[in-house]
């Protein structure tokens, strides 16, 4: 029997990755605050993201799992959002179409403020300051002031999650995810790109489909599929006073939910089972993901797999990958064998990001665009010879142009890295890397289905 739960007992246990409050009566004050505000996601939504994860788990769908590395107080802008939102949606699009699955999107958003670190403090120019540890807990600036963690911040963070939400919403559900406009979608410097020229192809294959569709009386009007979409939000449970604050019991169910957001996921660095993060996430039931690198082992992994889904519900729990183009290969086999020898069901998904990340000239942190992709190829080919299914992928991406990750098809080089760096901790790939890398995954997933009967899907963006 597993201890008792409650959505404080995480207090109990050691604690990783943490920042030290000067002032622990006004965290208090703030973490009482935030339990008296609204939900920001519902609990019905988690189970329905839930569902749909399951049929990822049993090879019927395919997740698509992007967003920032950490989110920022001072980005906070509704064209950025709708940006993100639209190449997102791009992605999807190639995904189903010509990938012929349906995606479940779920958004690295509304929530992605804290980043874990590997020191606690850094040094610059001689002078030693606490680490910047994202948004919700200090500031990037390197001053005293601002890398002293303020409490205060997980209420912004609080309050810049829910208007991101209401922005996110309407754009799902108010007509812009419409299917008539899936030429608008493409970003005007995306569009003189290869990505962006194949994308006005599918474009138009898309049009010509729902020009027959709506000869034969299937009109976005009549079919709701067509001119709305679901999306999810996601992000890492690491500051687990806000995520307490935020838990509450679902009352149809009686269940204990995280409302920050519909996915919560544990990092590599803090999925130990004895400490604090995997104790609070094994009590929630949402549906959760966890991080595994090469320290994992196939013994480790199948405890894990034990502690946050004891009763082997589909659905409940993401295996996210981020092994590194030159390891992906050593240690993955032996996870995947583990899981299947026991009969675990799980969504196995890729992150190609995290795992290549390399120092490029002038001290940019960078991730080569051909290491991704060659992450990604590894990730399905071993799934193939294993007969496991290769579940999706999980990326930091934005819609913005930016010069972050080096390669793909329109190249950024090493040189161009200062042009436009705006990232405040991870490199991400920019709109036009995110599409290339749809089509190359939606090429596989074609590939995937040669010689399978082909699943019945709708052709909107993502269910």
């Amino acid at each position: 029997m597993a201890p008792r739960w409650s959505p404080d007992s995480w207090r109990s246990k050691p604690i990783e990755q943490v920042p030290v409050y000067p002032d622990e009566k006004k965290l208090a004050e703030v973490e009482e605050q935030l339990a008296t505000f609204p939900p920001l996601v519902f609990a019905g939504e988690a189970r329905e993201l839930k569902a749909k994860l399951a049929r990822v788990a049993a090879g019927e769908a395919f997740l698509l799992q992007g967003g920032d590395c950490a989110e920022s107080f001072a980005e906070h802008r509704a064209d950025a959002i709708r940006d993100f939102f639209r190449v997102l949606l791009q992605m999807a699009v190639v995904l189903t179409y010509a990938g012929g699955s349906p995606v479940v999107k779920l958004g690295r958003i509304a929530g992605q403020f804290a980043k874990p670190r590997s020191a606690p403090t850094e040094v610059q120019n001689g002078k030693e300051l606490p680490s910047y540890r994202g948004d919700i807990i200090n500031g990037i600036e390197f001053t005293e002031e601002a890398r002293t963690p303020d409490p205060q911040r997980m209420l912004m963070a609080y309050r810049q999650s829910a208007a991101t939400l209401n922005l996110l919403r309407a754009f799902a559900q108010g007509g812009y995810a419409n299917l008539d406009h899936v030429h608008r979608w493409n970003l005007g410097f995306v569009k003189d790109s290869p990505a962006g020229h194949r994308y006005q192809e599918l474009a138009e294959h898309i049009a010509e489909s729902l020009r027959f569709m709506r000869a034969c009386g299937l009109t976005p009007e009549r079919t709701p599929e067509l001119r709305t979409t679901s999306i999810y939000t996601s992000h890492e449970a690491l500051m687990l006073g806000y995520e307490q604050a935020m838990t509450r019991v679902d009352s149809t169910s009686g269940d204990w939910y995280a409302t920050s957001g519909h996915f919560l996921w544990v990092g590599d660095r803090t999925r130990e089972l004895d400490q604090a993060h995997i104790e609070f996430l094994r009590g929630i039931k949402n549906p959760v993901g966890a991080k595994i690198g090469p320290a994992c082992g196939p013994d480790e992994l199948l405890r894990l797999i034990d502690a946050l889904n004891p009763a082997n519900e589909p659905g409940r729990l993401t295996l996210i990958g981020r092994f590194g183009a030159d390891k992906v290969g050593q240690h993955l086999p032996a996870l995947i064998r583990a899981v299947e020898r026991e009969g675990k069901t799980v969504v196995w998904a890729c992150d190609p990001m995290h795992g290549n990340t390399i120092k490029a000239a002038g001290g940019y942190k960078t991730r080569p665009f051909d290491l991704i992709l060659r992450e990604v190829e590894t990730f399905f080919d071993i799934h193939r010879g294993e007969g496991t299914h290769a579940g999706g992928i999980h990326v930091e991406m934005t819609g913005q142009n930016v010069t972050e990750c080096v390669g793909g098809a329109k190249a950024v080089t090493e040189t161009d890295l200062s042009d436009r760096y705006h990232t405040h901790c991870d490199p991400r790939l920019n709109a036009d890397q995110s599409l290339e890398l749809a089509f190359i995954v939606s090429e596989r997933l074609k590939r995937e289905r040669e010689g399978r009967p082909e699943p019945e899907i709708s052709i909107a963006a993502g269910e």
